[in-house]
């Protein structure tokens, strides 16, 4: 059960006082008179409002509290029916003028509560100055701080109760980018519709390029989203024809019949449960029923029979549904009835589940069946998955992805018959082609991912690719210049060493450890922006690049030049460890990694590296059997004086250039190794002495 209005977690009280959670943390064990919890679990307390404001108003910790940050109190344990009347409410007055809302904000509460009436779709309030209370917060953000505030602290609720399995947000990019392919065309567009349209980004997107008089429509299971959609194209069109509605597109269709110039959507995936029984008679299957297994291509279905002739579409969907065994007979429906324009596969990392490439599929519905005259478009950005990382923190116009995959779509709506293959990018293919046993619509078997096609681009590659394999050689061979090391006296060196636990008691070092919370919190204005060094990066010997609202930190470590990274993972043969550089430096400290930072007044830090990240250390301070999970507290460090101790980092420090110069040069002929085979193979290269015919 949530916690009422008047409880707030550790992470609220943060908010709160503007401060870090690692700071809340503090409060908590170093003052006595710090509130006691009034709620919640052990694990997670909840405080008693009143204690906590008036706690920090009495050192002077508590800032001026904004409307949206009474509004956020206020909806705390609040029931979904509420929210949903709260999120009509907000719709239907998103579209009022600021001197309309500020009038209503001072409205008696009679008057507050009689809006209901003009609202469609709303029950009666529940009498009671509590829901005033709420109605009033709520007129209050709209009148001060605008729709956008009120839409921000309403995003929380979205999902109260849980949406649809497999349901998750348009990130902007991609919504963007969706709604620049859907409306690139010919004929002129001024209707949309988005039937899982959520949180309403990806519709407003559309809508915004239909111009200010577009009839847009949406639908949503979730009411909260709907009408939260509803405020937001209210917002952003104050003259367009609006209608959402909360109800599942698929079992019941808001707007049977509607045909409409553009659709964009981004369904829910893999629901088995989407209603495949009670709809197998439905008259929108016109490419053939679609199996339990495969509810994306019902999707699909419905989208276009919401389409009018000559309308476009765009999809977001998972890739197994170009190739999937049970979709074959509607995929080559689709084909031949001249419904699929383009599949384009996206990077891993640019939407939710980020671990997945996800396809953008464009249908439309031709005006006249033209069986056999249809070109396909398949594109593949899918190696582009650094990009997709930084696209998340970009405004989407700056997107490289975005900007190509648009080259590429307009470049071949311009002319799909005489569209010129892009090497490694994107291939127009005849329909007819596409109808074989699999009726595969996977961009990467279409496309052909060799870095070199012709000749000419091969050459050039290969000319940039032998020079930098050179520098790598080049840099390798300075590494392994490794004269002057010689065999200690008698049977080696022996020297007293101290625990890590010991040196951290000394203050001689301090140690953090990168943790994953549970629920995702806000990351504070200081750290936005920065990337978070995970233990994959580590093991890879990689910048940092991960995100801190996907990263879901408990704390806000940040590196800083001279911090030793070790790996909480180890191997039989050691541990990833390395000294901050910086390009490290300012980054945020991730998940599965110590960080030690030593006293460099007392500690070398590539000596600290050095002997932290040796196997026989880290084997006697790992526990676990398939994985080894590092117990940093039991690493061993000789007690040397920091002379000597530089001496000894100086060398690790130079074993560390020349495993970094291994792996460089190793990566590098691999790809130098690939490069030729694949010039071999695809005839635009010759083996050395080897002839033109």
């Amino acid at each position: 059960m949530p916690p009422s209005s008047d409880e707030l977690t550790a992470v609220e009280i943060s908010r709160l006082a503007g401060v870090t959670r690692a700071t809340v943390s503090n409060w908590r064990r170093r003052h006595p008179d710090f509130p006691q919890p009034s709620g919640g679990t052990e694990a997670s307390p909840t405080y008693d409002r009143r204690q906590v404001e008036a706690w920090l108003q009495a050192r002077g910790q508590l800032p001026d509290r904004s409307a949206t940050d009474d509004l956020r109190t206020r909806l705390r344990g609040r029931s979904a029916a509420e929210i949903e009347a709260l999120a009509l409410l907000v719709a239907h007055l998103a579209g009022f003028a600021t001197a309309e809302r500020i009038r209503i904000a001072n409205v008696g509460d009679d008057a507050l509560l009689a809006l209901h009436k003009d609202v469609p779709g709303m029950t009666p309030p529940p009498p009671g100055g509590d829901t005033v209370a709420l109605w009033r917060s709520a007129v209050n953000v709209l009148a001060e701080e605008g729709t956008a505030a009120i839409l921000a602290a309403l995003d929380d609720r979205a999902d109260d109760p849980p949406g649809v399995r497999g349901s998750h947000p348009t990130p902007a990019v991609v919504a963007e980018l969706m709604a620049d392919l859907a409306t690139t065309g010919p004929a002129r567009m001024d209707s949309v519709l988005d039937p899982a349209c959520g949180g309403g980004t990806l519709l407003t997107a559309t809508a915004t390029r239909l111009g200010p008089e577009a009839h847009v429509y949406g639908q949503d299971s979730r009411v909260i989203a709907a009408a939260l959609t509803h405020a937001r194209v209210r917002e952003a069109l104050p003259g367009a024809h609006v209608d959402v509605r909360g109800a599942d597109s698929l079992r019941d269709d808001a707007f049977p019949g509607l045909r409409v110039d553009v659709v964009v959507c981004n369904p829910p995936y893999g629901d088995r449960e989407w209603g495949h029984e009670e709809l197998a008679l439905d008259p929108r299957w016109a490419f053939g029923v679609p199996p339990r297994a495969e509810p994306e291509l019902a999707w699909v279905q419905h989208v276009l029979a919401h389409l009018d002739d000559g309308g476009q579409a765009a999809m977001l969907l998972p890739p197994a549904t170009a190739s999937r065994p049970s979709g074959r007979r509607i995929r080559t429906e689709l084909l031949r009835q001249g419904a699929v324009r383009a599949v384009i596969a996206l990077p891993s990392g640019l939407a939710v589940p980020y671990h997945i490439g996800l396809h953008l599929w464009i249908l439309h519905r031709p005006p006249e069946p033209r069986v056999g005259e249809d070109v396909v478009l398949f594109a593949d950005v899918s190696q582009q998955t650094s990009a997709a990382s930084r696209a998340r923190d970009e405004a989407p116009d700056e997107s490289p992805i975005r900007q190509r995959v648009n080259e590429v779509w307009r470049a071949f709506s311009a002319s799909p018959a005489t569209f010129a293959a892009i090497p490694a990018t994107a291939r127009g293919v005849p329909a007819i082609d596409l109808l074989d046993d699999l009726v595969d619509l996977a961009p990467a078997r279409h496309v052909r991912t060799a870095l070199v096609v012709t000749p000419t681009i091969a050459a050039r590659h290969l000319t940039d690719m032998v020079q930098r394999l050179a520098k790598d050689v080049a840099a390798l061979a300075k590494a392994s210049e490794l004269d002057g090391w010689s065999p200690a006296d008698g049977s080696g060196r022996t020297w007293r060493s101290a625990s890590l636990a010991d040196l951290v008691n000394g203050r001689a070092v301090t140690v953090h450890r990168g943790n994953r919370s549970g629920p995702a919190g806000d990351v504070p204005a200081e750290l936005a922006g920065r990337r978070v060094l995970r233990a994959r990066d580590l093991i890879d010997g990689a910048e940092a690049e991960g995100d801190p609202e996907e990263e879901r930190l408990t704390g806000s470590v940040v590196i800083a030049a001279g911090d030793v990274l070790l790996a909480q993972t180890a191997s039989p043969t050691g541990a990833a460890v390395r000294v901050a550089d910086e390009c490290d430096a300012g980054c945020l400290l991730g998940n599965g990694v110590h960080l030690l930072r030593p006293d460099p007044d007392r500690l070398d830090p590539w000596f600290l590296a050095g002997f932290a990240g040796a196997s026989d250390n880290i084997s006697q301070a790992t526990t676990g059997t398939s994985t080894h999970h590092l117990v940093a507290s039991r690493l061993r460090i000789p007690l040397l004086p920091l002379d000597e101790q530089r001496t000894y980092g100086r060398a690790f420090e130079m074993i560390h250039r020349l495993r970094r110069a291994a792996r460089d040069a190793a990566g590098r002929a691999d790809q130098a190794a690939d490069l030729l085979t694949t010039g071999l193979t695809g005839g635009a290269l010759l083996p050395p002495g080897g002839e033109s015919p």
